[in-house]
């Protein structure tokens, strides 16, 4: 184990670090055997099932040289398609092109998915390898409002498994009373305006945020 007492940096005094796998295993333990082997390899009826109801999805990526991302991807539920039991394809709707996952994916394709449903704790975890179709009959499969995704992301499905909903319980996300929160912090066009596009002035941002905003979800542009 580090200790980084003696590092100038103030604010790493009293720090000790991990950085072996035997002191981590010592700290947690190791999961029941349960746990341990509820990896599946292939799709379920019930995941079958629950891609069918969620309507979003984080999704991890690296680079290679391991820096990474998580996005978020969200459509009506159901809009990850099931090829068979062991593939998934996630279309690609219009964004701000920034496709900071596809590049990574490009570099290297293993990817971590979570699946989330709207006031479920529990979550739909895959990890797979990914590659990036532009064209395939399927994607007719993936309109949603007219617009054809212009490519899809295919996972072949390595892992899958259910997680349990600790952290959702801990975080209250789904608890109502939580909500009000959001009442706290700047509004996305306030926000915009003093990070990402200072030369708009806030009544612009309100209405390129307000109703347009949703009205062209699936614009290309």
């Amino acid at each position: 184990m580090r200790d980084h007492d003696g590092m100038d940096d103030a604010s790493t005094a009293g720090w000790a670090e991990i950085t072996e796998v035997d002191e981590l295993t010592a700290l947690l333990g190791t999961p029941v055997a349960r746990v341990r082997d509820k990896v599946r390899t292939r799709l379920h009826e019930l995941d079958r099932a629950w891609l069918a109801a969620s309507p979003f999805v984080l999704l991890a990526t690296s680079a290679a040289d391991g820096s990474c991302d998580v996005s978020p991807k969200g459509d009506p539920a159901g809009f990850t398609l099931v090829l068979d039991d062991t593939t998934i394809a996630i279309p690609e709707r219009p964004g701000n092109r920034r496709v900071d996952g596809w590049w990574n994916v490009l570099s290297n394709p293993h990817v971590g998915l979570i699946y989330l449903v709207p006031g479920r704790g529990d979550t739909l975890r895959i990890n797979g390898r990914a590659r990036l179709v532009r064209e395939a009959p399927f994607l007719d499969r993936m309109v949603v409002r007219g617009h054809r995704p212009l490519l899809a992301l295919v996972v072949e499905i390595e892992e899958v498994f259910g997680h349990c909903s600790k952290a959702f319980l801990r975080s209250q996300l789904w608890d109502p009373q939580t909500w009000g929160r959001a009442d706290e912090l700047p509004s996305r066009a306030a926000i915009a305006r003093e990070l990402e596009r200072p030369e708009s002035t806030l009544a612009e941002l309100e209405a390129y945020y307000g109703p347009a905003y949703a009205e062209g979800l699936y614009r290309q542009t």
